[in-house]
C-alpha cells in the first residue's frame, strides 16, 4: 500500500494551490493530488470564456468579504492573511503577471487561461507533487493511529498522514457521503449563478444585446441588483442577473425557479423625468419617428422593441403621441415586468452554495473540527461568491491557508 504525506482530493484550482503550498512548505514531503476526471483546472481553463478570471482588484478585506452570499464572516479572517494582492504577488513570482479591467476583474495578460494553467501545473511539478487523473476516492477512513486509509476508484488504496479535499461543489459525486459518514453535516447544494429563461420572443429576439447597467429586482423580495444586463436567446444573463442569482440562490430555489423579474432601464430616473424628456423632443424634433429617436441613453434596439410593446406604431411622430401611449413608454423603462420559467446554469462559473458547514472547519487552518487531520479548501464548503473572481480568490485563499498550516500540525 502507497503512502503518502498529503493526499488532495480534487484537482482543481483550489486542491492544487493547497497541494502547491504544503509541498513548497515542507520540500520533500510526499504530496498526492487524485482527480476524478480526465483533466485537472477544468473550471480554470474555462473561466471568463478561456481568460480566467483569477481575482478581483479589491484590496480591502471587509469590502472584500461582502461579495460573498455565504462565508462572509468565515472568510473575513481568512482574507487577512491570504487576499487578492497575494494572488496578484503569488503569481508574478512565478511570472504571470495580471491585469485588471473596468468592472475590476483581474486576467492574465495573455487573455488566454493556460497561462495559469501552465503556471499551476509547473509549479506542482517542482514542488513534487504527484497527480493522478482518471483516480477518485470511494472510500475514506480515519484509523486508529490518526492516519488515513482511502480506496481509490483504480482498485488501489492509499495511507495518507493528512487529507485535503479539494472537491468543488457537493452536487454530485459520493463525497458528500463520505464526509457526512464521517461525521459532518453538508449543507445542501444548489446552484448559486445562473441566468434566467424568460419564454418572450421579444427578449429573444434582441439576443446578444448588452445593456451598459440596468437595475434587476425579484418582486417580493429584497433582492435587487445593478450592472450589465445581457439579453440571450433563452432570457436574460449579465453580471447583474448572475449577482442577482447569487443573493437569491436558496430563495429563487425554493419558487422552482418560477418569480417575476423587474427591470429598471434606466436607474435612477422616474417615469415623470422621462416624460419631460419626451416632451422635449416633441418640441425639438416634432416630425422625427419616435422609434427611431431613443431616450434616456437606451441602446436603439431595446428602444424599438420597449416602443413596439408600448403599443405605438413604427410610423408615429412626436408630435403625434398622445400622452397616455407616452406614459405606458415610460413606465416600461422604469419597471418591465417578465415572467422567469426556469433557469440555465452559467457555463463559464459554474458554481453551487451549500457544502461543508462552517462551523465544523477551523478557518485559521482550514482543518475538520470533528476530524484531525481532514482539511477542505475551496468550493467543497458552504461558500460562494459573486462573479468577477472572487469564487477563485476564496479557493487560491483557502488552499493556501490549509497547505501552510498543513505539515505544521
Amino acid at each position: 500500500m502507497e503512502r503518502v504525506d498529503l493526499l488532495v482530493i480534487g484537482g482543481g484550482a483550489a486542491g492544487f494551490f493547497g497541494a502547491i503550498t504544503a509541498a513548497e512548505a515542507r520540500l520533500g514531503s510526499k504530496v498526492l493530488i487524485v482527480e476524478r476526471s480526465s483533466q485537472p483546472l477544468t473550471k480554470v481553463r474555462i473561466s471568463g470564456g478561456g481568460r480566467c478570471n483569477v481575482t478581483h482588484a479589491c484590496f480591502e478585506t471587509r469590502p472584500l468579504s461582502t461579495r460573498y452570499p455565504r462565508g462572509a464572516r468565515a472568510l473575513l479572517s481568512a482574507f487577512s492573511r491570504f487576499q487578492p494582492s497575494d494572488t496578484v504577488t503569488w503569481f508574478q513570482e512565478r511570472g504571470v503577471e495580471l491585469k485588471t479591467e473596468a468592472d475590476g476583474r483581474m486576467f492574465p495578460v495573455t487573455d488566454d487561461s493556460e497561462t495559469i494553467v501552465h503556471c499551476l501545473m509547473e509549479e506542482s511539478r517542482w514542488a513534487g507533487v504527484g497527480l493522478k487523473l482518471r483516480c477518485g476516492v470511494d472510500a475514506l477512513e480515519r484509523l486508529p493511529d490518526g492516519e488515513w486509509w482511502a480506496a481509490l476508484s483504480d482498485g488501489s488504496e492509499i495511507k495518507a498522514a493528512k487529507v485535503l479535499v479539494a472537491t468543488g461543489g457537493c452536487r454530485s459525486g459520493n463525497i458528500p457521503a463520505l464526509l457526512q459518514k464521517l461525521g459532518h453535516e453538508i449543507e445542501r447544494p444548489v446552484p448559486s449563478l445562473f441566468t434566467f429563461n424568460v419564454d418572450e420572443k421579444w427578449v429573444h429576439d434582441l439576443s446578444g444585446l448588452a445593456v451598459g447597467d440596468a437595475e434587476v429586482s425579484v418582486p417580493g423580495t429584497g433582492l435587487k441588483e445593478g450592472g450589465p444586463v445581457l439579453f440571450t436567446h433563452w432570457g436574460f444573463s449579465g453580471p447583474a442577473i448572475l449577482r442577482l442569482s447569487a443573493w437569491g440562490a436558496r430563495e429563487l430555489e425554493e419558487r422552482h425557479y418560477a418569480f417575476q423579474v423587474r427591470i429598471q432601464w434606466v436607474p435612477g430616473r422616474s417615469a415623470e423625468s422621462l416624460l419631460e424628456d419626451f416632451q422635449k423632443a416633441r418640441q425639438n424634433s416634432p416630425g422625427r419617428l419616435v422609434t427611431n429617436s431613443p431616450q434616456g441613453g437606451l441602446p436603439a434596439r431595446l428602444w424599438e422593441a420597449l416602443v413596439v410593446r408600448a403599443g405605438i406604431s413604427p410610423t408615429e411622430r412626436w408630435n403625434q403621441l398622445p400622452r397616455a401611449q407616452a406614459l405606458v413608454l415610460a413606465n416600461a423603462m422604469v419597471r418591465t415586468e417578465l415572467p422567469v420559467n426556469g433557469k440555465s446554469l452559467h457555463k463559464d462559473e459554474f458554481v453551487t452554495c451549500g457544502g461543508v458547514d462552517l462551523k465544523e472547519v477551523d478557518f485559521r487552518t482550514m482543518e475538520s473540527r470533528v476530524c484531525p487531520g481532514l482539511y477542505f479548501a475551496g468550493e467543497v464548503l458552504d461558500v460562494d461568491g459573486i462573479t468577477g473572481g472572487f469564487n477563485f480568490q476564496a479557493a487560491w485563499t483557502t488552499g493556501w491557508l490549509a497547505g501552510q498550516a498543513i505539515f505544521r500540525s
